[in-house]
């Protein structure tokens, strides 16, 4: 194949020539050449590497599009909510998701239930840790597992803590089909993702493996998980990632525990990556890493709240940090709303991390976040909320950063990929030049998506020709 006329970031125009899964030559764009092989228009798009978004949770991400949402910004009240449920179809469970707090207060069983008790009811709260369900949803549950319910589930309140792989047996789930949401990432120009879901195990891997080899996961997969976790056929785009660690700052793990459990990892070749959304679990994460020897690699996710003194601490210990920029668009009125004003400029820190030299990528959560991460970059640019209230603009990138944060490669996050000779064909072709592009990043209209040489999208190869 050839890539006809395409710019690159530099604002070169170029010809890119793939031979199997490999860019095999870049060449000054030549408007009289002649091919044999198909020839993919470019147009003077730029094209730069197929993004790759550092984290995210891929089945929760194909499960949400089929359930209700729950909470901001699509519902933004207990009026919302309430319209959103009861307009559900369907009598079997209704599944929702994205609720949190600022919507319609502390919601338990009984509250769903005087909104819909004739259906099974279950709602994941936005950190993706409680289930609320209403009474025919718990009644459900425990007929189901003859009464024999975890620790985790109070009754009364109908809230579930921390037991998605209890909750997954009770209901008899199977993993969900992903081509839904691969063609949907394959759209915004995404060819290749970090799964961080902590429970991630053998049965999950295969699954991965068996939605590639069956054609309805196009995108490369790097899989966290815990340190049992064991590598996956070489045949597959799946490969194991980082040891992920889910903090939780009520309930954190003996600190003895966590510096074995690093080492451990460290000794497998893998990396650790930690969950930390508060100033307590940051600071308890660091000790941690300088405890048991950090190692390059070794990540931070999400680092909401960061002081300089641990942001110079990560720096110290060569710890990189994957931040969701979308976070501040998304959330960022909330935040305004529920945070002290003295703690606003340590949100969801960027150009301190990189002021002080710390690697920086970018994912966007999903399906706890947007999951387009074109919308990631230019709340990054932007440092706005979706009520256009600035929040420590003084943080925010410029759009060659911001653009970087998903360019990163993910096996060594403080390389940024390029197009270069030699390195495997995964494209992002879009419409726009970067000088167009970088004034408004949140308008990329992505016309291509290559992974390994294949055209992923558009599934109709319309802009293809001989």
């Amino acid at each position: 194949m050839l890539i006809r006329n395409a710019r690159l970031l530099g604002g070169q125009a170029v010809d890119v020539r793939i031979a199997g899964d490999t860019i095999v030559a870049i060449c000054r764009h030549d408007p009289a050449s002649a091919e044999d092989a198909p020839v993919l228009e470019a147009g003077g798009g730029l094209l730069i590497p197929g993004l790759h978004d550092h984290h995210v949770h891929v089945a929760a991400s194909a499960a949400a599009l089929a359930s209700v949402c729950c909470g901001p910004p699509e519902v933004a009240d207990e009026e919302d909510l309430v319209r959103a449920l009861s307009g559900a179809t369907g009598t079997g469970w209704l599944r929702g998701i994205g609720y949190h707090e600022s919507v319609a207060g502390d919601i338990d069983r009984s509250w769903i239930d005087a909104v819909i008790a004739d259906r099974p009811v279950r709602i994941q709260h936005r950190s993706g840790r409680m289930w609320i369900f209403n009474s025919p949803g718990l009644e459900r549950l425990c007929t189901a597992t003859a009464g024999a319910c975890p620790a985790g589930l109070d009754r009364g309140s109908g809230r579930l803590f921390d037991e998605d792989r209890w909750l997954r047996s009770a209901l008899g789930s199977r993993p969900p089909e992903f081509r839904a949401v691969a063609e949907r990432w394959a759209r915004w120009g995404v060819t290749g993702l970090t799964d961080m879901n902590p429970q991630n195990d053998r049965a999950a891997a295969d699954h991965f493996a068996m939605q590639q080899t069956g054609g309805s996961l196009s995108q490369r997969i790097v899989l966290a998980g815990p340190p049992e976790l064991a590598p996956v056929p070489s045949a597959t785009r799946v490969t194991i990632g980082p040891v992920k660690v889910h903090l939780h700052e009520a309930h954190l793990p003996d600190y003895d525990a966590l510096v074995v459990l690093i080492r451990a990892a460290h000794a497998q070749g893998r990396n650790v990556a930690v969950h930390c959304v508060t100033e307590t679990e940051l600071a308890f994460t660091l000790a941690a890493f300088a405890g048991a020897g950090g190692q390059r690699g070794d990540r931070i996710e999400h680092a909401s709240v960061a002081s300089d003194a641990l942001v110079a601490e990560i720096a110290l210990l060569n710890l990189t940090v994957v931040t969701q920029p979308n976070f501040v668009s998304e959330r960022g009125d909330g935040y305004l709303a529920s945070i002290p004003r003295e703690d606003w400029p340590y949100l969801y820190r960027l150009r301190a991390f990189r002021q002080a030299g710390v690697t920086l990528a970018g994912g966007t959560d999903a399906p706890f976040g947007a999951a387009d991460p074109w919308a990631a970059m230019a709340a990054a640019i932007s440092r706005r909320t979706a009520g256009g209230r600035p929040l420590s603009p003084q943080e925010a990138l410029s759009p060659e950063e911001a653009l970087n944060l998903f360019l990163a490669d993910p096996h060594d996050l403080s390389r940024v990929r390029h197009i270069e000779v030699g390195v495997v064909a995964d494209l992002c072709l879009l419409a726009q030049d970067w000088a167009a592009l970088r004034e408004d990043i949140g308008s990329a209209a992505v016309r291509a998506t290559l992974i390994g040489g294949q055209l992923v999208h558009p599934a109709d190869p319309v802009v293809m020709a001989r």
